[in-house]
C-alpha cells in the first residue's frame, strides 16, 4: 500500500472498483485544518475524468501495469489484431481502447497498457505523429494560399484530416494522433 506521497503524473491506482491513473495532482496545505491532494483521475475503462479529493496520507492501492510494444496487424469484426514484438504472441484489442484507431496503418509500431495481474490489455496509446499517404485530395487553386484554407484529404488509412491547399494525392504528412491535425508535409 501507498499514501498519498507517492501520487504522481500517470500512477495507476485502484480506486471505486475501477482502474484510473493520475492525469494531474496537487498537494493543498490550507492555513486551517487537515491538508489535502486534489486529482484529476482518468478511467481507464471508460476514458472519463473525474475530480477526485484525498486527505493527505490516505493509503491508495496502487495497479501494477506494464507497457508493451505491439505491431498493428489487421482489423476484422473481432477487433484490431496486434502482435507482440518480443515474443510474437498474437492479441485483439477493442476498438474502444484505441486512442486514435483511423490512423492505424499495417505494420506499425503501437505501445499497449497491460493490467499486469490479470493480463487484460487497458489502452492502446499510438506515437504522437504518423506519417501517412493523401490517396485524394481536390487539386488546390493557385495562388489561393494568402487565407490560410484548408481541404479536406483522405489518407491511406481512410481517415478524412483538413489539409492546407498546397498538399497533393500521392504527398505525405504528418498527423498528430492526439488532436487528428495537420502537422507537416514530409519529404521522401
Amino acid at each position: 500500500m501507498a499514501t498519498t506521497s507517492d501520487f504522481k503524473n500517470g500512477l495507476c491506482i485502484n480506486f471505486n472498483n475501477d482502474l484510473f491513473t493520475i492525469v494531474e495532482f496537487q498537494h493543498v496545505k490550507p492555513g486551517k485544518g487537515p491538508a489535502f491532494v486534489r486529482t484529476k483521475l482518468k478511467s481507464l475503462k471508460t476514458g472519463k475524468v473525474i475530480p477526485n479529493t484525498f486527505t493527505a496520507g490516505v493509503k491508495i492501492d496502487i495497479a501494477r501495469v506494464e507497457r508493451r510494444n505491439y505491431q498493428y496487424l489487421y482489423k476484422d469484426d473481432i477487433g484490431y489484431h496486434f502482435m507482440n514484438l518480443e515474443n510474437f504472441d498474437q492479441t485483439f484489442i477493442d476498438k474502444n481502447l484505441i486512442n486514435a484507431p483511423e490512423f492505424l496503418k499495417d505494420g506499425q509500431t503501437v505501445e499497449v497498457l497491460f493490467h499486469a495481474d490479470t493480463e487484460t490489455p487497458l489502452s492502446c496509446d499510438l506515437p504522437a505523429f504518423v506519417v501517412l499517404e493523401v490517396t485524394y485530395a481536390e487539386p488546390g487553386e493557385k495562388g489561393n494560399t494568402a487565407t490560410g484554407a484548408s481541404k479536406p484529404a483522405t489518407l491511406e488509412t481512410g481517415a478524412v484530416v483538413n489539409v492546407p491547399l498546397f498538399i497533393n494525392t500521392g504527398e505525405k504528412i504528418k498527423v498528430d494522433t492526439r488532436t487528428g491535425a495537420y502537422g507537416e508535409r514530409v519529404k521522401e
